[in-house]
Order: C-alpha cells, then sequence, then structure tokens
C-alpha cells in the first residue's frame, strides 16, 4: 500500500499557472488568450521547459514527518479494524 508524498515541480508550477489565470480572467473581463490558456492541460508543456534546466525538482511538504506519521497510523487501524 503506497501514500504520496511527493509532488513534482511541474505539477505546482501548473497548478500555480491555473490560479494566475484565474486572477488574470477576474480582473479582466474577457480575454480569448486567457480563457484558451485556462482550457489547455499545461503540465506537459512546463515539463518540457523544467526538464532540459534540470529544474523538474519532486519535492516533498515541509510537515512530512507528521503527515507520514498521521498516515502510517490511520493505515494501521484501517488493517487492525479489518481484522
Amino acid at each position: 500500500m503506497g501514500v504520496p508524498t511527493v509532488v513534482e515541480a511541474a505539477t505546482i508550477t501548473s497548478d500555480g499557472l491555473d490560479l494566475f489565470i484565474e486572477k488574470l480572467q477576474e480582473e479582466s473581463k474577457s480575454n480569448e488568450y486567457l480563457n484558451k490558456l485556462k482550457e489547455e492541460d499545461n503540465y506537459e508543456e512546463i515539463k518540457e521547459a523544467l526538464l532540459p534546466k534540470d529544474f523538474n525538482f519532486v519535492v516533498t511538504p515541509k510537515e512530512i514527518d507528521e503527515l507520514i506519521e498521521n498516515m502510517s497510523k490511520l493505515i494501521s487501524y484501517g488493517i487492525n479494524m479489518s481484522l
């Protein structure tokens, strides 16, 4: 059983770009280019831009130790209850 604990920089960048576009869309009433950008999945393009420069890091949240401890307890309780 696995629990995802890391995320790629491309994913964070893609999500951040979506939030940035939403903010720009709120401020401007109508912008075709922003609407088109928002509809597209930019993850692959961002990843392609980051990889050649070795910027596509895999990162963990700063509270990873606490998260792992909580998830291990949750999983172990679930297994114990099922048995």
